[in-house]
């Protein structure tokens, strides 16, 4: 049984920003991936998901009150070759390039930090879940680039994992609302994961708070080989 349950932990807490998890679902039949995007700004509400081909943007909803693009337009998921690459910001495309010159995800991240928006100096989340011939051997990573507990100096922190059924992990940006909003602390929460996209696409979008969340997006890769299913919601229709 994982230590904590998703439903709560998304339903308890108005503001946990952006979020990221990944794991295997509970029949043990597929790699799932989910990544949200909340807002308390009209700025950062004023978006939606659009997949394109080999990944998926942030776009404005209204172009024309789009006020400032820097920190929420960007790429949280590009696809390279067997690896899925999800992350909170533009640092899915540094992944993307490091990992297609042969180096790696810590490598790529080692290059980057926190975000530039004092005083929240808000974490950049990602991760990377890496499949090949034999799928159902997959891994996935996760990290974490944050401050010194809101000082601004960057701490970086990696963790890897070996999938278990029904297993995911969830790591987000802040660890409640707040002025300054606190960042996330300790590792990545364990949590039960469904069977199927829908399922968990279900589960986190009707317990986001109604107000703040803004789009999710779920990817679910069967590891039998056959084709993904992709989930967007977004609020902005």
């Amino acid at each position: 049984m994982a230590l904590f349950d998703l439903k709560t932990l998304l339903s308890e807490n108005t503001y946990p920003g952006r979020g990221i998890v990944i794991g295997k679902s509970a029949d043990g039949k597929s790699a799932l991936i989910a990544y949200f995007i909340m807002g308390r700004s009209e700025n950062s509400r004023n978006r939606i998901f659009e997949r394109f081909e080999g990944g998926m943007r942030t776009k404005a909803f209204d172009e024309s009150k789009l006020s400032d693009p820097h920190l929420i337009i960007y790429n949280p998921y590009l696809k390279l070759g067997d690896t899925d690459i999800i992350t909170n910001g533009d640092q899915t495309n540094t992944i993307y390039y490091y990992l297609k010159e042969g180096k790696t995800f810590e490598d790529a991240l080692y290059t980057r930090e926190y975000e530039d928006d004092c005083p929240n100096y808000t974490p950049r989340i990602s991760g990377a879940l890496y499949y090949g011939f034999q799928k159902e051997m997959f891994t996935y990573k996760l990290s974490i680039l944050k401050s010194s507990n809101g000082r601004p100096h960057c701490n970086r922190y990696f963790y890897n994992y070996t999938p278990e059924d029904g297993i995911g992990h969830f790591i987000h940006t802040y660890k409640c609302d707040g002025n300054p909003i606190p960042s996330f602390y300790g590792e990545p929460e364990e949590v039960s994961l469904p069977n199927t996209a829908k399922e968990l696409a279900d589960l986190c979008w009707k317990n986001l708070n109604n107000d703040n969340k803004v789009s999710l997006f779920v990817r679910q890769i069967p590891l039998d080989g056959s084709e993904p299913t992709e989930i967007i919601i977004n609020k902005n229709k």
